[in-house]
């Protein structure tokens, strides 16, 4: 029994030591979103350059804000890949362009991973009208829900009326089991 345990206990130091001795290959990084350096964006010029210039420049940008078409976004990270782990941020970077109703630029922010803001979800429940109903609306609820075609087949919208036999009333529709269906 003691032979045994040194056995294991020399393959576990062995396996340690191999794995120690090994550098930890990690892959490249993923980038996201458009990348734009700064060598890009430092050829717009305040209250001169375009929009036409930011396009030929910097590209579309990946989003325009909400309730602003003339403030253009553009988003962009590199993400590492931690072995079992999700990926972590590695760079992020948001370049936010405001243009007047001209097209003319007039502002320009650069936002990276530090200028982020966390977001929680909020504590309280949100309440959501109409999910009490009362006795009336019980009552009533059902009223205008006749459907003249639920006696048919399922080929009209019926119930199917399985186990009444062969023939109509039987959840094959009136198409005689696709006997007859077809086109010429």
């Amino acid at each position: 029994m003691a032979a045994c345990h040194r056995c294991w206990t020399g393959v576990l130091a062995g396996g340690l030591l191999m794995l120690s001795g090994c550098e930890a290959i990690s892959p490249p990084p993923i980038p996201r979103g458009a990348l734009i350096e700064k060598l890009d964006y430092d050829q717009l010029v305040l209250n001169s350059s375009t929009q036409n210039d930011a396009l030929s420049i910097l590209g579309s940008p990946t989003t325009h804000a909400t309730f602003n078409d003339n403030t253009w976004i553009y988003i962009s990270m590199t993400k590492d890949l931690v072995p079992l782990a999700h990926p972590v941020i590695d760079k992020q970077q948001v370049l936010v362009l405001n243009f007047d109703n001209a097209g003319v630029l007039r502002k320009m922010d650069v936002l990276n991973k530090h200028d982020a803001i966390p977001v929680s979800m909020a504590g309280g429940r949100t309440p959501t009208p109409g999910t009490h109903i009362s006795v009336i609306q019980e009552l009533l609820g059902n009223v205008g829900r006749y459907n003249p075609m639920s006696s048919m087949g399922s080929t009209f919208g019926g119930m199917g009326n399985a186990g009444m036999g062969g023939g109509p009333l039987s959840g094959q529709g009136t198409g005689n089991g696709g006997v007859g269906n077809s086109m010429p």
